[in-house]
């Protein structure tokens, strides 16, 4: 089964009204990214992939919600239609500002009554502490849930993001204060792959997913490499960043590394085990089969 375990949730159900589109030319040096997407938009770009867990970003009030969604309430009520328009298809994982009072309450009606099964967090993006009081209380009541939660990590174009809160070093010590969460840490943490590695190497239920990578093609390769090298190739799951990157070209992405390799005559990375990634048991991984 190919699981996509990492996009957004679109901005629109249908048409995307004149003046609304957004387009983002920071993210990615070989093209420019159309942000404002609609559900048509997204189950086209998700064909290729047989499961998909996507996801809103709860931001705090006083963060611009270009990537977000201001109301926590809102986010996850978009993610659960999108959710039922294919459920066949789509896993929906709730969101968040810990810092919010009513988090825990907001998370509890995601899952009783929403049915959402994981939990998406920013904390650069979201600017809270990840293993500050509320943060930590938020990874209490996802453990109690058996919800996986998908972190941001790593750098990112955002002037006002604290690059500290999205570093995976962080992880190490979430992960030994909470061994049984599942933790996702997206991008390999760029630009921080080896710090990354040896946390998803040391902690059993820490992986990390390859999304918003193979445009960077040698720090896509250096990621790949020190995987290799460091035996954890079965702790990366596919992942595009939808709508960033579609999973097509994630995976053609992956498949194409072969080609980078012999061309700058570097050290291998095995094809079968990239093929892995993309055909990986990733929902059992999580505990979402």
């Amino acid at each position: 089964m190919i699981v996509d375990v990492h996009t957004h949730v679109p901005t629109h159900v249908s048409e995307v009204p004149p003046g609304e589109e957004i387009v983002d030319t920071k993210m990615r040096a070989d093209r420019p990214i159309r942000i404002t997407t609609t559900h048509r938009d997204f189950f086209k770009a998700m064909e290729p992939v047989d499961r998909v867990i996507s996801f809103g970003i709860a931001m705090p009030p006083d963060r611009p919600a270009v990537i977000g969604e201001k109301d926590a309430r809102k986010a996850n009520d978009a993610t659960a239609a999108l959710v039922a328009a294919a459920p066949e298809k789509v896993i929906g994982f709730m969101t968040v500002w810990p810092e919010a009072p009513d988090a825990l309450d907001e998370m509890e009606r995601a899952y009783h009554d929403l049915k959402l099964r994981g939990l998406k967090l920013g904390p650069n993006y979201q600017n809270f502490d990840p293993l500050g009081e509320n943060a930590l209380r938020v990874y209490t009541k996802a453990q109690e849930f058996n919800l996986p939660i998908l972190f941001h990590q790593g750098t990112s174009p955002i002037r006002d993001a604290p690059l500290r809160y999205a570093h995976p070093l962080v992880m190490d010590e979430v992960a030994i204060r909470f061994p049984e969460l599942r933790i996702v840490m997206a991008h390999i943490g760029h630009p921080w792959e080896a710090d990354c590695l040896v946390v998803i190497r040391k902690h059993p239920h820490v992986f990390a997913d390859v999304s918003g990578r193979f445009y960077r093609p040698l720090s896509f390769y250096n990621g790949l490499r020190l995987a290799y090298e460091w035996a954890v190739m079965d702790k990366l799951l596919l992942g595009s960043d939808y709508p960033i990157a579609m999973p097509q070209e994630t995976i053609d992405g992956l498949r194409r590394l072969d080609d980078f390799i012999k061309k700058h005559h570097l050290p291998e990375v095995p094809r079968e085990l990239l093929e892995q990634i993309i055909n990986r048991d990733t929902l059992a991984l999580l505990g979402l089969s």
